[in-house]
């Protein structure tokens, strides 16, 4: 069969305060709405461009096992680039993904998976002689997360600064990246080919380490590449453990180990999550909480990555959303319950939210 008939085929912790949040008409609908001349509204959504690896993740039936004690997993498609591109169109929105899998069953079958979902998959590259990544998840009793991954090397790692669509990159309003990316040649050259292209072509730059210390050569390699290109981003999305790997253990908490170890003058916003616990923001102008959304957790893969979505997603309709702390935080607490809608199926991608699926389990005090 070729290739195209397969395609077709601040809280307690913080100084800081809370206050209510009620999500405005263009939160809710899940667009931006831009008047016209005329006194209409209409219609925006600009394009995020995500950049990185797209893989296989296979999720154990059960939790609370090893993998070996697994009985049988599902397969789930997974790599948080693509996952971000997936959770915003599912959003409403307007994304592409850029990178590169195996000729075979497994990239088919995710370059289809894109297309089923409404992404822009112009910048996927096929490569006949490596295979799509895998990676086996273990998901422990309380949902959290360990990693086995297959990778010698895989397809992601091979795409090459001559295989990358310039041109949409060039029409990123954001353009999203990770740093698994960064690891090996020739990606790594690709992938700084793209951040300079983008940030020449007015693009925001918007990283989310996404730490998986086993693919690194050492963790000192990890740090260092991982805040190489640190003060390029204009939004970076980390995590508590992300702050205590990157800072040598300081207290994730710290509201001046954020600011003097990790916020730089380039930034627009900084957010760090806390898992059901919600987030936390910092900007020039001002920093703060916002609170999770509760839910039961069954698997925790892809949160995250939905809470970037999420995020994404609203700073795309609305490019300065991060200079007003109320819409800040209203877009922040819709990718909080993004991220919670999430973690109620397992797998990544087939578990992220659609917009109707969000609001739903919003908190009542936002009506």
């Amino acid at each position: 069969m070729s290739n195209s008939n397969r395609s077709k085929d601040l809280d307690a912790k913080m100084s800081g305060w809370c206050f209510p949040v009620n999500l405005d008409r263009s939160m809710r609908s899940g667009r931006s709405f831009k008047k016209s001349p005329s006194g209409s509204f209409k219609e925006k959504s600009p394009l995020v461009v995500c950049f990185g690896e797209m893989l296989i993740d296979f999720v154990p039936t059960v939790g609370g096992v090893s993998i070996s004690e697994s009985p049988a997993f599902k397969k789930a498609p997974g790599g948080a680039p693509a996952n971000v591109a997936v959770g915003i169109s599912r959003l409403g929105g307007s994304s592409a993904f850029i990178g590169k899998v195996g000729e075979d069953e497994f990239g088919f079958l995710l370059a289809d998976i894109l297309k089923q979902n409404n992404v822009n998959s112009s910048g996927m590259r096929f490569d006949p002689n490596a295979r799509t990544a895998l990676a086996f998840v273990t998901l422990r009793a309380d949902g959290e997360r360990e990693f086995m991954f297959f990778r010698n090397p895989s397809a992601d790692m091979l795409l090459r600064e001559s295989e990358l669509d310039t041109n949409l990159v060039k029409k990123a309003s954001i353009f999203h990246f990770g740093s698994i990316s960064l690891i090996e040649e020739p990606c790594k050259s690709t992938h700084l080919a793209a951040m300079n292209i983008a940030k020449k072509s007015g693009s925001l730059l918007s990283y989310d380490p996404n730490l998986r210390l086993p693919l690194w050569p050492s963790p000192e390699i990890a740090r260092k590449t991982i805040m190489s290109i640190w003060k390029q981003a204009d939004i970076i999305k980390i995590s508590e453990d992300e702050i205590r790997f990157l800072t040598g253990g300081d207290d994730p908490n710290d509201d001046n180990v954020v600011l003097t170890k990790l916020y730089h003058s380039n930034l627009k916003l900084l957010v760090v999550t806390e898992g059901s616990e919600g987030c936390r923001y910092y900007t020039k102008e001002f920093k703060g909480r916002v609170t999770g959304v509760k839910v039961k957790p069954v698997d925790t893969t892809g949160a995250g990555d939905a809470f970037v979505g999420g995020i994404l997603h609203s700073l795309a309709a609305n490019l300065n959303l991060y200079k007003d702390e109320q819409k800040l935080r209203e877009a922040l607490l819709f990718a909080n319950a993004c991220g919670a809608v999430t973690v109620t199926e397992r797998g990544a991608i087939p578990s992220l939210p659609t917009r109707e699926a969000v609001l739903q389990i919003l908190p009542k005090s936002t009506d």
